[in-house]
């Protein structure tokens, strides 16, 4: 199944080069693929009524969501963002910390670093809506990551601390050329409720079986050495 993800991911790599659509940071290869129309798609998102609605945002580090990123702290939301592959755990950014004329540079990896504070994940706070970066995804739902599974972990951990009801909305922004026919699935991989595309809205319909917590057992040696995060929550223990 592995091998299956890689070539489906290396493809869609390769098409939105091919059209010309893919985007700085280059090569797109290994990454969350930036493209040509990414505003136009974060904009969908940033519309939506849980998007309104939502006090705290976590959304991923990838270039494409770096709009909704920055329209989090001009809305006056709290954004929670992943470092880069988990290694220093969670930043949270608070626009009302941050000046005004900052909240483009905070929006940036290595401006959330100046503006947002390292917190542990037991002072995170709740958040209402996630919204996560795609190589891939299917009108039902299922998602393809970068390879990693970065997005499940931050998903797994956040929700193993009670960080957010178990239905919270998830969202992702892709170019229409990342939407493909099927995926294969595997029991921890994500499911997203919203598919924001240059031309689409797409709501994902039905009940969603996602995974709640960590599967200790899917964990190798070396990613619980790779993220701090999970050797700490390893080491407490249940609570």
């Amino acid at each position: 199944m592995k091998g299956d993800k890689e070539d489906i991911r290396r493809r869609i790599w390769r098409i939105l080069e091919e059209r010309g659509v893919a985007r700085f940071p280059k090569p797109i290869y290994g990454r969350i693929p930036n493209f040509v129309g990414a505003e136009e798609a974060a904009a969908k998102i940033v519309g939506l009524e849980e998007y309104r609605d939502a006090r705290v945002v976590k959304v991923s580090p990838d270039s494409p969501q770096r709009y909704i990123r920055y329209r989090c702290l001009l809305d006056g939301k709290i954004l929670v963002m992943p470092t880069p592959r988990l290694r220093e755990g969670f930043l949270v950014l608070d626009p009302k910390k941050i000046p005004n004329k900052r909240y483009a540079e905070a929006s940036t990896i290595r401006g959330a670093f100046t503006y947002g504070e390292k917190t542990p994940p037991e002072r995170l706070p709740a958040i209402d809506l996630i919204v996560t970066g795609s190589v891939a995804v299917t009108e039902n739902g299922l998602r393809l990551g970068k390879g990693g599974g970065y997005s499940e972990l931050e998903y797994a951990i956040l929700s193993e601390i009670g960080k957010f009801r178990e239905h919270v909305v998830i969202a992702t922004n892709v170019h229409d050329l990342q939407i493909v026919e099927s995926l294969p699935h595997e029991p921890h991989d994500l499911i997203v409720d919203v598919i924001a595309t240059p031309t689409r809205l797409i709501r994902v319909r039905g009940e969603k079986q996602r995974p709640y917590g960590i599967i200790w057992e899917l964990l190798s040696p070396e990613k619980l050495d790779e993220i701090p995060i999970l050797r700490y929550l390893r080491d407490r223990g249940p609570r």
